[in-house]
């Protein structure tokens, strides 16, 4: 899987980060739930992790979103699947 850097929220101590993958996922770096907050969201598959990450990061998906959706309006125009146009 080859990552794409999207973003980084940066404050001391911390970096929770966000990529897109050419697998057509993403990989986010968080923070681990406390106990309390964990308890709320319920059991969790093994293999799964859920993390918290600053709302602000997310600013980098609703843009690499946007990017995608660029890209596919640009395919549908020329006929064909592109990167660039």
């Amino acid at each position: 899987m080859r990552l794409r850097f999207l973003g980084r929220h940066s404050s001391p101590g911390n970096s929770p980060t966000l990529w897109d993958t050419d697998a057509g996922q993403y990989v986010i770096q968080g923070f681990e739930l406390d106990r309390d907050t964990l308890a709320q969201v319920g059991d969790v598959p093994p293999g799964e992790l859920v993390i918290r990450v600053p709302r602000e990061l997310m600013r980098y998906l609703r843009e690499a979103c946007h990017d995608a959706q660029d890209d596919l309006e640009c395919a549908a125009s020329a006929g064909r699947l592109s990167r660039a146009c």
